[in-house]
């Protein structure tokens, strides 16, 4: 299968994520396709072939191999990649609809943009790169428990038991280089559990920061609304109308006094 083609494809979702999507995009080509098509594929290669149990039965070698391990490891890990890497692809075509909407959109209206930009994650987008990171690490979790459930749990062992027909009674079989494949499977057994991990720390990141956002608005909203309905008024009169007023402890006749001595005070 060539990988550097998914890879390259999926290249480019790196513009479109947060840094927790990065990370997990990194971890998935490095931490478990490089080391899948390098290292892996090669440690299973003799599985079947190396495969031996104590007996010389026609037939019982393959049944009990087919007991052992009912689906590779390789073949296993191959679709599990296919669908983990899948879900990106949701978010590409997204941003693809959103641009060819925008390039319509300014034929249309000469020059003004649909999107100012179309990669933002907002409205549909925002929803699809959530949902996506859900099948991402949904997907991840679905494969990790088949593995469990078939091999039960996450080891292999040096000696199997096998009395399954057409074998004449219960047989040894040995898997060859255990040891070095349980190591492999732990790896990838692990780097897939730190991949979901990205997910849901990104799923946190997008809705923590999306409802950040929410409650920012509707503070600004409820601020704007308050100074809207409690707007200032004057508290005291201005100083010319305080001057004019008149003092209710004074009387007539010394107001009059007053009114006199401040014309004569005028004329001189």
């Amino acid at each position: 299968m060539n990988w550097s083609g998914l890879e390259n494809l999926l290249s480019g979702v790196n513009k479109y994520s947060t840094a927790f999507g990065r990370i997990w995009l990194s971890m998935v080509f490095v931490f478990r396709v490089l080391v899948f098509v390098v290292a892996a594929q090669r440690v299973w290669g003799d599985e079947n072939k190396d495969f031996v149990c104590n007996t010389r039965q026609p037939g019982c070698t393959n049944v009990c191999y087919d007991h052992i391990f009912p689906i590779s490891h390789i073949r296993l890990w191959a679709l599990q990649l296919i669908f983990v890497t899948c879900p990106s692809l949701m978010v590409m075509a997204h941003v693809k609809l959103r641009e060819g909407k925008d390039r319509k959109y300014v034929e249309l209206h000469q020059g003004s943009h649909l999107y100012a930009n179309p990669g933002k994650k907002r409205g549909g987008l925002w929803w699809t790169y959530l949902l996506s990171l859900i099948f991402k690490a949904g997907f991840d979790s679905a494969f990790l428990y088949i593995l469990f459930q078939l091999y039960h749990g996450y080891d292999l062992p040096r000696l199997s038991k096998c009395q399954l027909s057409p074998c004449p009674n219960t047989v040894d079989c040995f898997i060859s280089r255990p040891t070095e494949k349980k190591i492999f499977m732990l790896f990838m057994v692990i780097s897939s559990a730190v991949c979901i991990l990205m997910c849901i720390l990104e799923m946190i990141y997008l809705i923590g920061k999306r409802i950040m956002k929410i409650l920012k608005i509707r503070h600004e909203n409820e601020r704007l609304v308050f100074a809207d309905q409690h707007e200032l008024t004057t508290i005291a009169p201005p100083r010319s109308q305080c001057r004019s007023r008149r003092d209710p402890t004074v009387t007539d006749s010394e107001l009059e006094l007053s009114k006199r001595k401040d014309a004569k005070t005028t004329v001189l």
